[in-house]
């Protein structure tokens, strides 16, 4: 079967879309674009089982919709798989009808938070033929195609037009399918070359991801407690062994594991032994998300001499009200010392943030920026992240606001989840002072006391062009809050 797998070219003057596999979507005036492994995963593995696959991400490759369709015409795929999220749900619906009118006779697919979480309504709404629900899309993929194929039972969680154009569903979806038995992900096949990062520091730089979801998985705000209801990993020596085969075939240097959070306990431990081991901590960073509360004072040294460096810590508040509702189970005190453990062990902690919750006070806000600030000047952390609350349509979180009536506009407005307002839920501050305190986190990037910190750890050329990088993404959020309309 020939099999597309494709992200679209986006048709939006807002800016590079963040789509790919994220847990926010944002219109970036300076893009990143995140590799999306599980898509990538889903390519590999059809091609691995003979099926001829093309991938096209028309967003990265800065492709127009007359080059798309170009493509289509000249590969002619009998299935197009296309992940989607809230703010261009209705592009993709409308692109589905357009593909369908190139391509008499395609079957096409969409996947994502949205679609787990609303799938009825797509149904409605498109033509599409197929819907996944949940994360595994890849061994969804597989079954879809054995499906077509040979007329296997498809697997729970698929969502299926009837020929008289009524739609029915295989019930609900479950984890599928051994992590460790997937082929290593096909960096060729899916152009991985295209796609980097603003905080990487080497070049070349790749992604992995052992885990889908987290070892947490109950954030009210994460999509990803949508797409995956249960915690599964590859183990430690399957993820060494990608490693190691992005260095042999791949010359990588820099690896972020976009796993949720990576796990902690035995499993860190012998994948830290097994990155030193095979002398991994020689050769590459390693990066990832982490939690607050799985910091020992024995495991950040560990961590430190396996190679690891940047770790992406949710803070999201320094309310611990807010903490609660946001179902974190973290305190003040865990992320302060959290903290201060990881950067004296020579980690850089990652700070992630949030404003403009509903329930939220003016001096709420304040004191996150507060706890921000105290642990950027101090050098307890290296970089942040800030964004605006965003509801997302499926979640926890956005059950919570429409009950409540917290959302400005008709819940149903998808695309304005996409942070170009500046408060989609009512909040104690007006929307300019949410843009505002938005803004002000970045603006810690220029303390005289942070800039201090920073000038005292470079030690190259490299931590100076990773520096002057920061700068430039830095400039680019600042740019991309002052555009909001307010």
């Amino acid at each position: 079967m020939r099999v597309l797998v494709t992200y679209p070219p986006m048709l939006s003057s807002k800016g590079s879309p963040m789509l790919t596999q994220n847990r926010q979507f944002q219109w970036f005036h300076e893009p990143s674009y995140l590799y999306p492994c599980v898509p990538a995963s889903a390519a590999t593995l059809l091609q691995e089982k003979g099926h001829t696959v093309a991938w096209f991400d028309a967003i990265a490759e800065k492709k127009d919709w007359a080059q798309f369709t170009s493509m289509l015409t000249s590969f002619r795929p009998q299935l197009v798989l296309m992940e989607t999220k809230s703010p261009v749900v209705r592009q993709h619906w409308k692109m589905v009808d357009r593909i369908r009118e190139e391509l008499p006779g395609v079957i096409t697919v969409l996947m994502g938070d949205h679609i787990t979480g609303n799938p009825a309504e797509t149904m409605e709404h498109s033509k599409v033929d197929f819907l996944f629900t949940g994360g595994d899309w890849d061994f969804l993929a597989e079954n879809l195609v054995n499906h077509l194929e040979r007329g296997d039972a498809l697997a729970g969680g698929i969502w299926y037009r009837n020929s008289d154009g009524t739609w029915s569903d295989t019930g609900p979806y479950q984890n599928l399918g051994d992590l460790n038995a997937l082929p290593f992900i096909d960096r060729d096949l899916t152009n991985a070359n295209l796609y980097f990062e603003k905080w990487k520091k080497r070049l070349p730089f790749m992604w992995t991801m052992a885990g889908r979801d987290c070892p947490y998985g109950k954030c009210t705000f994460c999509s990803w407690t949508v797409t995956y209801p249960k915690f599964r990993t590859q183990s430690p020596k399957r993820l060494v062994d990608e490693m190691e085969f992005l260095v042999n075939h791949h010359g990588v240097r820099e690896i972020f594991d976009d796993t949720g959070a990576l796990p902690t306990g035995n499993w860190l431990t012998r994948l830290c032994n097994e990155m030193i081991d095979r002398k991994l901590n020689e050769k590459i960073i390693f990066d990832c998300n982490f939690r607050f509360d799985y910091f020992t004072e024995k495991n950040v040294h560990l961590m430190k001499k396996a190679g690891f460096r940047k770790l992406i810590l949710g803070i999201e508040s320094a309310s611990e009200r807010t903490i609660d509702i946001l179902d974190k189970k973290l305190t003040r005190e865990q992320i302060i010392e959290g903290c201060k453990m990881a950067s004296a062990a020579g980690l850089q902690p990652h700070l992630t943030l949030m404003v403009g919750y509903p329930w939220e006070t003016r001096e709420d806000a304040y004191e996150t920026l507060k706890l921000a600030r105290y642990l950027m000047t101090n050098g307890y952390a290296h970089m942040l992240q800030a964004t605006v609350v965003m509801p997302y349509p499926g979640t926890p979180l956005f059950d919570l606001c429409q009950q409540n009536g917290w959302i400005r506009f008709d819940a149903h407005d998808y695309e304005r989840y996409d942070m170009t307002e500046p408060a989609c839920v009512l909040t104690d501050m007006n929307e300019e002072e949410v843009v505002q305190m938005a803004g002000q986190f970045y603006k810690l990037y220029m303390h005289p006391r942070f800039l201090m910190h920073q000038l005292k750890h470079m030690r190259s050329i490299e931590d100076l062009d990773y520096a002057a990088r920061g700068a430039k993404a830095v400039w680019g959020h600042m740019k991309d809050f002052a555009k909001i309309r307010t």
